[in-house]
């Protein structure tokens, strides 16, 4: 299992509409999660699930680009498009990768 990670920060005063459009954005994902930093309010990360790294990469690319049903999130981004920041993680250890989602 590979993971797309997307990490950005949004503007407080956009907060409420950031959430109502990843709400509506979140209904359609199957694999996909959304979190908030505890300790950073407004840090946001969304974690991507491929079974290969083609599809992870294949997401990361869907993810910046300017056709992604989630482009719209970048307007919420404090410093726009440029402070979206995505990696491809791959596991380590992979007999131990379903510790980390469980």
């Amino acid at each position: 299992m590979y993971i797309c990670f997307a990490e950005y920060r949004i503007a407080e005063e956009s907060r409420l509409s950031f959430l109502e459009l990843t709400n509506k954005l979140l209904q359609h994902e199957m694999d996909m999660y959304l979190y908030e930093g505890t300790d950073q309010p407004n840090l946001f990360v969304e974690v991507w699930h491929a079974p290969t790294s083609a599809e992870a990469e294949q997401i990361k690319k869907e993810r910046c680009g300017e056709r992604s049903s989630w482009s719209e999130v970048s307007s919420y981004i404090v410093g726009g498009q440029a402070k979206l920041h995505v990696w491809t993680f791959k596991p380590v250890h992979p007999n131990k990768q379903d510790a980390v989602s469980g």
